[in-house]
């Protein structure tokens, strides 16, 4: 992480240091200043947002940044984040940027960089522009004659319901399911409810009232008792949903009960295997995944390649090692043969796809495995506690005793002094044991 980007982006409280006006002025500039394209065509970038109160504030920022140094700015308005990902490729633009902080409060904003390819920005792209940031702009702006234009494009919602309904085979029809969707307030608000009614499922919305400061609040996939409460008081089929920028999922089954992206990964893995559709026979997940996951991947022939947290660092691994199905716990699910992102809205339907072909119930086909008991608990220290000597005795020997029967986990907060401690095996007791007696040492640490 650089002094700016954070593990997704820049992101902070709104009109508070770094998500300031000026701020993203300057990033507008710096950014457009190394993908402004040298040939002979216009430079473009495409800026999408969530539905916050100041993604007004930041978005004018951005495009009189962007315009400055002479790069044409498309403007969309409210749409997801895989939607910025998918049309900076397919209008060939230099850049995409989306204004959103995902599932945090609406008094957080961030911003968040695609290269031409529809990827996150590289590290080393972050590093340049966070080297422009801190210098000397003034001396780099577009002469009179070379300002870039700034219009906003319509289209952009039904273009991203047909890229999202053109994943699933041709001829699957949601006919006959009741489908509770829960679009948190966010980004999805219009898409995700017309692209399952365009499928043909009996769709009851929710979250879909945003007001500038409600997004996220009592729903989305941080709140889904909401989507639970809902599903059983409809007698729908199923409940899906999204965060805030709808790059994440998380669903409920028939009975209200929560389904988390290890379950969902491991759907759509034994789908796909089946198929013959995965392009090696594996899933990349990080280190937070259950192991009951690993181990059910597993049982099926399939591996399990774990990276640190953040979607940004599974699709590098699924692009560095060739994987097209990889994901979070938290409903990150990136299904790289159609996005190059976290599409919670695909990652639904391609949920929905195998409950159609099973005929079954939801409860039915999204439990695959028996998740380990699994503790995660967090004590306020800084980074260096990890080098104490006691600590990283206990670490050592809480290893050995799990040995193939557990996993240890203990990592420091990217974004506040906290060190994070999560153990999972077999033995719940045995489990929190380790848990509570590694805290304390980290706590005692000097």
């Amino acid at each position: 992480m650089g002094k700016y980007f954070g593990t997704d982006g820049i992101r902070g409280r709104a009109n508070a240091y770094p998500i300031t006006p000026e701020m993203a002025l300057r990033v507008g500039m710096a950014a457009g200043l190394i993908f402004r394209n040298a040939a002979d065509h216009r430079s473009r970038v495409v800026i999408g947002k969530d539905t916050r109160l100041s993604g007004y504030m930041i978005e004018n920022a951005l495009v009189a940044g962007f315009t400055a140094v002479g790069m044409d700015v498309l403007v969309t308005g409210p749409v997801p984040t895989p939607a910025i990902a998918m049309l900076t490729r397919s209008m060939r633009c230099d850049l995409g940027v989306m204004i959103s902080a995902s599932h945090n409060p609406y008094d957080d904003n961030g911003i968040k960089l695609f290269g031409p390819d529809g990827n996150k920005m590289s590290d080393a792209h972050e590093a340049e522009i966070e080297a422009l940031l801190d210098s000397d702009l003034g001396k780099r702006l577009a002469g009179s004659a070379d300002l870039g234009r700034a219009r906003r494009i319509d289209g952009v919602q039904d273009r991203y319901i047909e890229f999202a309904k053109r994943t699933l085979p041709r001829n699957l029809s949601l006919d006959g399911l009741r489908i509770v969707v829960d679009c948190a307030n966010g980004a999805a608000y219009k898409v995700a409810p017309l692209a399952l009614q365009e499928l043909g499922a009996e769709v009851i919305a929710i979250g879909v009232e945003p007001d500038g400061f409600n997004i996220n609040r009592g729903v989305g996939s941080t709140a889904p008792a909401t989507l639970a409460a809902k599903v059983r008081e409809m007698r729908a089929d199923i409940g899906i949903a999204l965060d805030g920028d709808a790059d994440r999922v998380v669903v409920t089954d028939e009975k209200g009960n929560l389904v988390d992206g290890d379950q969902l990964m491991a759907v759509i893995a034994t789908d796909w295997a089946e198929d013959n559709r995965l392009a090696r026979p594996g899933v990349v997940v990080t280190v937070m995944s259950n192991l009951g996951l690993e181990r059910y991947l597993g049982g099926i022939g399939l591996g399990t390649v774990r990276t640190a947290v953040g979607d940004r660092h599974v699709s590098e691994a699924m692009r560095s090692e060739g994987y097209n199905l990889g994901g979070e716990q938290s409903g990150h699910i990136i299904l790289s043969d159609y996005a190059t992102t976290g599409d919670g809205l695909v990652a639904a339907l391609q949920l929905l796809a195998v409950v159609k072909k099973s005929g079954g119930a939801v409860s039915e086909v999204c439990h695959r495995f028996e998740p380990l008991p699994q503790i995660l608990k967090s004590v306020k220290k800084n980074r260096a506690a990890l080098d104490n000597s006691n600590v990283r005795k206990m670490i050592d020997d809480v290893t050995g005793r799990l040995g193939k029967n557990g996993r240890l986990l203990v990592r420091a907060s990217g974004t506040e002094p906290v060190i994070r401690v999560m153990a999972e095996g077999d033995d719940r007791d045995m489990i929190a044991t380790i848990v509570d007696d590694l805290v304390a040492v980290i706590a005692d640490a000097a």
